[in-house]
Order: C-alpha cells, then structure tokens, then sequence
C-alpha cells in the first residue's frame, strides 16, 4: 500500500488552544503533535479545524510541523494557523522548506505530486525521526503522529488513546471505501496480507482495541515505556529487507523492539481520505477529499474547517444547467442544511423549492387541487391506497415541471433532499451530459439516482459512456429533465388520475408492468435514461436507524384519520434490484 496520503509530518502537542490545565490536580501528559505536510490544502483546513476543538490542553501540547516541496497552498495555511493559534501551545517547532513552484518542487526521482520515490520516502523517514528525536529530548510523555489527510472529528481521541496504556495505539478512521489506517495482517515480505479479522473490525462487527502489525496516518506512542526507547523511522533497522516504506519500516521497528501496537474501535473518532494512485493528480485527490466530507455529513459527526485559515469563497456553477432544484420540507430544516452544505462542497448552487407537505393537507384541500386517485391503485408491497405524503411528494415535482415549462428551460436537475453523493459527482455529470449532446442523443429525462426494480440488463445509449435505457424503476430523488420532457409529463394531466410520482415515470415511458395502470395515460413516449453506474444513492434506506420517510408514514389520501404505519416498503429497502415480475396485472382482491 505504500504511504497513506501526503504525509502531514507537523509535530504538535495535540491541544485545543484552551488552556493549560485545570489548577488542581496532576499537570496533564506532555505532547507533542507531529504533522508532515505536502500540496495538502484540500485538507489541511479540516485537519487543523479539528486540532482545535480536541479536549485537550494546548499549555501540554508542543507542535512540530515540517513541509516542503509544495506546489499549493500548504505553507501559507500553516503559516497563518499558526500565526492564529501558535501562542497558544507549550511551544513550537517549525521545519520549512520551499522552492520556486515548478519542476523544482519535486525530488530527483519522482514522477509527479503523487509518486512516491525512494527519495521522497527517505525524506519522510528522516523528517519522522527528526520528530521523535524532539519529542523525546524535550522529555514529552507521549508523541501523536498525524496525517494531514486524517480528520479527528471526535475531540476526545486523545484522551481516549492516553487511557488505553498502549504503547503504540491508533484509533480507527473510517472512510468512503474499504480504506483504513491499519493493517490485520503482513506478509513475510512486509505487505499487506488479507485476513478474515480486517473487515469485521473495520465494520465494527467485533468492537475493542485490537493487536495489529501495522497502523499509520494518526497514532500515538507511549515514550514512558521501555519498549518505545528503540522505535524509530530512519535509519531502517540493520536487519530490514523489506520495501523502503516509512510505514513498514515502522512498523518492523515496533516488531523488533517488542512494542505491541493496536488499533481501536470503540467510537467513531474520524475520516480518513483514500489516497489517490501515483499517475492521479493533486484535483483528484481534492476530489475524494470532498466526497470525504460529503459522505461525513451523511453519517456524521461531520468535518468542521479552521476558523483561522481564510479561504477565498469558491464560485458556485449550475454545472451547465439553466436550474439546480432541490426539494425540502420546510420542517425539515435538517435535510436542507446538508444538503445546501453538500452543494456549496460541489460548488453547486441550488434554487430551493418548499415542498408541499402533505401532512397539512386535509382532503378538502386535496380535491381542490384537483387530485383524484388513479382508479384501482394499490401500492404493490403494502395493499395501502395513496397517502398524503406521496400526495405532496407528487405535487413538489409537478410544481418544478409546471416551472420548467413557464420559465423556458432547456436543461434542469431535480434533487430531494436525501441524496448522497458519489465521488466527482459534477464532473462525472457535466462529462455524461457533453458525451450525449456530441452523440446528438434526444432525451427526456435521466436518472442521476433510482432502484432498478428487474433484473434484465439495460441497453446500453449508443455513443455515450455510463448511460442505459432505463427499465422499470423507483425513486425520484435526482434526475435531470429536459423542457420538452416536462411538457410530456404535464400534458396527460396526471393529478386528476395520481399515483406516486414514481410509479408515474414508468408509465410514461411505457416501462410499467401494471397494463391498468397504463391505459390511462397517452402517449406514453417519455424518453428516460439512467446513469450507469448511478451518481447519487438515498443517505438512508428503510431498516436503517436514521431512516426517515414522508411518505411512507403517512395518512390516507382521501382519510385523515386512516394512518399508515408502513416500516419501509420494497421501495425502500437497500438493494438495487429486486423481481415484481408479480405486479403486471395485480388487483386490491389479489393482494
């Protein structure tokens, strides 16, 4: 695996900058906190956000920050954190070198930003050991090693990791894949062995501290014990033949020495970023640093930034669309929160629309509108007629259809607002939507997100990558529509004949397997595709504890006394696909 990330090699006395003890009692353990930075802006401001707020005092916290061959930001972002809070700290030690930023900043034998070369590991090696050597001369109890790409969102980690009375301790970090900061096995050769301990731990299936080979990124060492005195990063021990890495020469160091190291899980203390490959560039890495902090926004807690680095403010695009729509219950200020933090991370900016929230609506209202039932429907799984929630849910998107239309415009995306994006989701879109107007490809609407409900393949669009002619589907929660695709939606007038809206979209493109249901509407030549592989799926999907729905739990359309309790349909559960071949001719009594 190699180096996890640029290397945030800072030694810092791990702090929150809010004093230096209680008064009372035993001073607290002395720190220091080491930090290696290279070209790390797109996470440096996360990573010294997160310093701040850890309960700890900066009075018992010596920072040793190191950086160098940087072709971004990365210095001047120290430089002012440090300008900010640097008073605040027991001491600190700054290691700076720069170059003019060009083909000067890199070593001799490396191939780009993310290659790792023999030099540059090392370099990385001597600046570890320079931090150690420190730590242990200005007689610090424990050393805390981090990486710039490594976000300790739980502001207890520290203490937390000192109660452990390890002598190498790492607290797990969680990321967007299977990518964590510690190996459960190696190789005679010093590479990563697959074990059947690694994802139950990383899954928290088994919870404790763990005894492991290997742990990098953020980790905490012990100076105070005997077996810690012979740790050390460079020069590799006499004995070593295994790859010239600063990880694993770790962590042979700690095999040879006797120091047992461990891996904790107990709590969620933090992201790590996946690192990108070595022919990947800085804008990739920065890619998978915002769905980091995306995908922590979804599961919390999330990523805060620094309050003492000023950023410039990113300008926001539509991303070649005449509209960004987003959808959100006005009680549900929550959702709008993520989701508005979520676009402003995709540089997106949004028009928010209030969506018509059912729950008010009594059936008085509901035949004012001119809503009427489809005749005969029953939702498949439940045997439950419509309820107010899909009611309003309808409604939301008929009133930004009925906008398109009036507005005249051409190319539009449609969000909800329990959307959880993939990685690069901009440009992943901007690219599928360039790659459909070359191939000179008509369309109506495109799934960005949905649940393909059968199982047959789906043809693939002729000309255009990651696109398929979508089959029978679920969901509404993202999709881009076309002005023509809206006033093909419009023109069946469907209130006075409802379903829910995405029972309505496979009629219209005469993807519906219920020929009942078809017949009441003409033409049925929406041209819907989909993204393939799909760019959004829903945060929460029924089962899970945080799952939330509007519409699923409701009351009868047409009955404000008739509650529905229903705890997730087939709709809603995780899977992508699932048979209904069942449905195409279902009645009330079948069910």
């Amino acid at each position: 695996m190699g180096a996890a990330g640029p290397l945030c090699a800072l030694l810092l006395l791990l702090g929150t900058g809010t004093g230096t003890g209680t008064g009372t009692g035993p001073a607290p353990p002395r720190l220091v906190l080491a930090l290696l930075a290279r070209n790390a802006q797109h996470s440096l401001p996360h990573c010294l956000g997160a310093l701040e707020r850890l309960d700890y005092p900066a009075g018992s916290i010596a920072l040793w920050f190191a950086t160098d061959h940087n072709s971004d930001n990365t210095t001047a972002m120290l430089q002012e954190w440090l300008g900010a809070v640097g008073k605040d700290y027991h001491s600190v030690a700054w290691k700076v070198q720069e170059e003019p930023r060009s083909k000067a900043d890199s070593y001799p034998d490396e191939l780009g930003p993310k290659h790792w070369s023999d030099k540059r590991y090392e370099n990385v090696m001597k600046l570890k050991q320079e931090a150690l050597t420190y730590a242990r001369e200005q007689q610090a109890d424990y050393i805390l090693f981090m990486d710039t790409d490594s976000v300790l969102t739980n502001n207890q980690t520290l203490k937390f990791l000192m109660a452990q009375n390890k002598s190498v301790v790492a607290p797990m970090l969680d990321s967007q894949t299977f990518y964590s900061n510690f190996w459960c096995g190696i190789t005679p050769q010093g590479y990563y062995r697959r074990t059947p301990d690694y994802f139950p731990t990383k899954n928290r299936q088994r919870v404790g501290c763990f005894r492991v080979p290997m742990v990098y990124a953020t980790f905490l060492i012990d100076l105070r014990k005997e077996e810690t005195l012979q740790l050390a990063f460079y020069p590799p021990h006499p004995n070593y033949t295994w790859a010239f890495d600063d990880i694993i020469v770790f962590a042979y160091s700690c095999q040879e020495a006797g120091a047992e190291v461990h891996v904790c899980n107990q709590h969620r203390f933090g992201y790590i970023n996946v690192p990108v490959k070595a022919h990947q560039t800085l804008e990739d890495e920065h890619a998978n640093f915002v769905h980091l902090t995306l995908e922590a926004m979804v599961d919390g807690p999330p990523m805060q930034r620094s309050r003492h680095i000023s950023l410039l403010p990113r300008p926001l695009t539509k991303m070649g669309f005449d509209e960004i729509f987003l959808i959100n219950l006005v009680r549900r200020p929550d959702r709008r929160q993520r989701m508005l933090a979520s676009l402003q991370e995709l540089e997106i900016v949004p028009r928010v629309v209030d969506a018509v929230d059912g729950s008010t609506l009594n059936s008085s209202d509901i035949k004012v509108l001119g809503v009427d039932l489809l005749p005969g429907y029953y939702d498949p799984f439940s045997g439950r007629t419509l309820t107010k929630g899909e009611v309003g849910c309808f409604l939301s998107h008929y009133n930004i259809w009925k906008e398109i239309v009036s507005r005249g415009l051409e190319r539009s995306v449609v969000f909800e607002d329990d959307v959880r994006f993939e990685a690069a989701f901009p440009a992943r879109l901007q690219r599928l939507m360039e790659e459909l107007e070359q191939a000179q490809q008509d369309w109506d609407l495109i799934y960005l997100g949905r649940k393909q409900v059968n199982d047959e393949d789906e043809a693939p669009v002729k000309g255009v990558r990651n696109l398929v002619v979508a089959g029978y589907s679920y969901w509404t929660l993202a999709y881009a529509i076309s002005h023509h695709g809206a006033q093909k939606l419009l023109a069946t007038k469907p209130l006075s004949k409802m379903l829910p809206v995405d029972e309505y979209l496979p009629i219209m493109c005469d993807k519906h397997p219920n020929e009942d249901y078809k017949r009441h509407f003409s033409p049925r030549d929406l041209l819907v595709f989909s993204a393939h592989p799909l760019l959004v799926y829903p945060t929460h999907y029924a089962g899970d504890s945080n799952w939330l729905s509007d519409t699923e739990t409701s009351t009868i359309w047409d009955d404000d006394s008739k509650k529905t309790d229903w705890a997730g349909s087939q709709k809603t559960l995780r899977g992508s696909r699932g048979s209904t071949s069942y449905l195409r001719s279902t009645t009330r009594d079948e069910l």
